[in-house]
């Protein structure tokens, strides 16, 4: 763990270091998926059983295997623990409240002289979601990706989800049918995405394809935008935590904690211009660490990873946290919503003592599928109009061309295109 001083004299080339956590060596592994991608175009079904045999450890026996039956599905749901279902459901009924509030509106405006100028709102016809399913399967991300395609009005929505050995993940089947989805296919990695971006004779070409994975998935998703959109390159997880004097330092460990715990790879970052409880956070976490199941990658993460750093104040904390743009930021201060004016780069941003990362990832409402790495500052959550498009529409009445299309014609006449120009000039006569 980075443990400094903002005014320490090599602080600049220790920050630099963080700025970069999120670099991912797409480079190295493009080959790799480009050949993988390559062989979908080409081989489609054939291809993805080869994929899946090589990959996950188990040879599906036809076309049909490919596919996870509704049947599985529902059984799944209905031998989960009560209260287990009782909050998946509450999560699925927040994050819809949630999602709902997010959808654009189409609209029109219309101009005394008869122009009609709008904008329509229409959902893609169909999405393709990637939910990770190797070391870990996260019912969580189901919801967060289903459920924003649903609200926006798709109509065709399908999963993709390895299952290494031939086992689906029973919480991860109870979350699809909770959420209705029919099309669950047993197809991961670089595989599946481009399976969805270019379509086989089992799993339909999408519009859209979201969710988080691997670096292979990573680099498919980029390598297939343009034949579908995406929703964004996601690297591993992080958080960020700005803290003065009155957070307390038991809680902060943890919640440093509990983005380690994901990933090697992961970051966790404190920012606080108290040196007590920096000091005191950095005794919490060991002491968190020996009572982890998953200790071994959290150590590793938050060893080669993590950072304490000590400011000589809170505007300086904010400044340096702007830079990092964490996935998640929480604001562990006496005042937060004072500071949030002056937060400009996050991900999510979690207000107040009583507001751990963890309470965003699976019920407060909001997408947990966040933008990482420092793209939040150019990158939003994953939502609602993720799955959607908009159109322009542009009406004139006769007296509205009359009234501006000299200087329409004028510019186009000025581009040297003349048959713009005269398009105008003909209705003006």
């Amino acid at each position: 763990m980075i443990f400094i001083n903002s005014t320490h004299k090599d602080f600049d080339i220790k920050f630099q270091e963080l700025l970069g956590r999120g670099k991912m060596d797409i480079a190295h592994v493009s080959g790799i998926v480009g050949g993988i991608i390559n062989e979908i175009i080409t081989d489609k079904n054939e291809a993805l059983k080869k994929h899946i045999s090589k990959f996950d450890n188990w040879a599906p026996i036809d076309d049909e295997d490919l596919k996870i039956s509704s049947e599985l599905m529902k059984n799944a749901y209905n031998s989960i623990d009560d209260k287990l279902k009782s909050a998946l459901h509450l999560a699925y009924d927040r994050i819809k409240v949630y999602h709902e509030k997010q959808k654009p509106k189409s609209w029109f405006d219309t101009e005394e002289n008869g122009t009609i100028l709008g904008q329509k709102v229409t959902p893609v016809d169909s999405a393709g979601l990637y939910i990770p399913g190797g070391k870990a399967a996260y019912p969580s991300s189901l919801l967060m990706n289903v459920i924003p395609a649903q609200v926006a009005g798709v109509k065709n929505i399908i999963v993709c989800t390895p299952t290494p050995d031939n086992e689906p993940n029973e919480l991860l089947l109870a979350a699809c049918h909770l959420c209705g989805v029919s099309e669950v296919y047993k197809v991961g990695g670089a595989s599946a995405i481009a399976a969805m971006a270019y379509g086989t004779e089992t799993i339909p070409k999408v519009d859209v394809i979201t969710g988080p994975g691997n670096i292979f998935v990573a680099t498919a998703k980029k390598m297939v935008f343009g034949e579908v959109n995406i929703d964004m390159i996601a690297g591993p997880s992080e958080i960020g935590v700005l803290a003065d004097d009155s957070a307390n330092a038991n809680h902060i460990a943890i919640d440093l904690l509990s983005q380690a715990e994901h990933d090697e790879m992961a970051s966790s970052i404190l920012i606080t211009p108290s040196q007590k409880l920096a000091d005191d956070v950095k005794i919490e976490i060991e002491k968190w660490l020996l009572k982890l199941p998953r200790q071994e990658i959290a150590r590793k993460s938050i060893e080669e990873r993590g950072a304490i750093i000590v400011t000589k104040d809170m505007d300086e904390a904010i400044s340096l946290m702007n830079e990092i743009a964490p996935e998640h930021l929480e604001v562990a201060t006496l005042s937060p919503f004072e500071l949030l004016p002056l937060i400009k780069h996050a991900g999510a941003i979690f207000l107040g003592h009583n507001t751990p990362e963890a309470i965003g990832d699976y019920v407060a409402g909001p997408n947990h599928t966040l933008p990482t790495g420092g793209t939040a500052k150019f990158y939003s959550p994953l939502g609602v109009e993720n799955f959607m498009k908009k159109t322009s529409i542009i009406s004139f009445s006769s007296k509205a061309i009359k009234e501006i299309g000299a200087e329409c014609a004028l510019i186009a006449k000025t581009e040297s295109l003349t048959a713009h120009e005269q398009s105008v000039r003909v209705r003006l006569k």
